[in-house]
């Protein structure tokens, strides 16, 4: 691929956009979006209370799982400033959807994320690929415990299993940043945790018996975390990766990042990130923009002849996999014998 530094110019694209009105804040969408969310989620939670002490819980699990996954979609977007540019309203939205609604730091996640988005796919920069215990690189492989190292061996039948255990994860580092004073607001962050594991404790045990609660509990999070993970792992995951310099700001962006051929189902299900394209290169876009954005990036990427990768939802994670598999047999391939 030949591209010259100016070919490659971010700012063409960006002017396009912007005469376009696609970076035109969207309230009377996120406010429906944030009605029908608390909706959904007090919905959900009184269908919780009124099925009792029963196996249909599992179901309820199931629909909550939802609901929750509907309402980190919500706050990713405060995070990016698609509601509102104001830093205080971000920031409350931010607290009360992550730390009080879900019980992860809103604080670490942007700090999180937004390295991401500065480097994605990159081995030694992007936090998405270094806190995983597969491994997207052989390198990455190398010298790692006994644990992680069957799961590289594994790591594509183990994928969708793990992702149950994403929830877990968004636990544990919140805590260990909030610890550490990676976030601004600790004390605040950690009550703020505090009141959701009681709140959410108190009503489990005191609706279901004992071991219905453990079942619940499990089935939930771990829908949860399955719902996650199948939104953000078509994104990245099996595009090429890098270390060392990178390239521009619109190549980084686009060369790394997969999107899914998509239809109304898929914006509501994916939350927008099923344009992972247009939203890298347009962070703060809001989400009802991104697909009247998505053909003037297709437009302009051809006139340069950057690539634009677009392929449907199985086939994507099919790519997951398959890239997994890859690096799992790579690392099982034995090194050439020295001449």
């Amino acid at each position: 691929m030949n591209l010259t530094t100016d070919a490659r110019s971010f700012t063409p694209l960006k002017e396009r956009i912007r005469t376009a009105g696609l970076l035109t804040p969207c309230r009377g969408y996120y406010a429906a979006k944030f009605a029908t969310n608390t909706a959904l989620l007090a919905g959900s939670w009184t269908v919780f209370a009124l099925v009792g002490d029963s196996w249909w819980q599992l179901a309820c699990a199931a629909l909550l799982a939802f609901a929750y996954g509907q309402t980190g979609l919500l706050g990713h977007d405060v995070g990016h400033a698609q509601v509102t540019h104001s830093r205080r309203a971000m920031e409350i939205l931010g607290l009360l959807h992550g730390n009080l609604a879900l019980g992860f730091s809103y604080g670490w996640w942007m700090n999180h994320h937004t390295r991401h988005h500065n480097h994605p796919n990159h081995l030694d920069l992007d936090p998405d690929i270094l806190r995983r215990v597969v491994a997207f690189s052989p390198r990455q492989a190398e010298g790692v415990s006994r644990l992680r190292a069957f799961v590289i061996r594994h790591q594509a039948r183990l994928f969708f299993p793990l992702l149950c255990l994403e929830s877990l994860g968004l636990r544990i580092g919140s805590v260990i940043a909030i610890r550490r004073g990676v976030v601004r607001r600790p004390r605040l962050e950690l009550a703020l945790l505090a009141v959701h594991a009681i709140a959410y404790g108190t009503v489990v045990l005191t609706t279901l018996s004992p071991l219905s609660a453990v079942l619940f509990v499990v089935v939930h999070q771990g829908l949860f975390g399955v719902y996650l993970g199948c939104v953000f792992a078509p994104n990245h995951k099996g595009m090429p990766v890098h270390d060392g310099e990178e390239p521009d700001w619109l190549a980084r962006q686009v060369l790394t990042s997969r999107n899914i051929l998509s239809s109304r189902l898929h914006d509501f299900f994916y939350g927008g990130l099923n344009y992972q394209i247009e939203h890298h290169l347009f962070p703060t876009m809001p989400r009802p923009h991104l697909r009247r954005c998505r053909p003037l990036v297709m437009e302009y990427c051809a006139e340069i002849g950057l690539p634009y990768y677009e392929v449907g939802a199985g086939r994507s994670y099919r790519e997951v996999l398959a890239h997994l598999d890859e690096v799992t047999r790579a690392v099982a391939r034995p090194a050439p014998a020295p001449r």
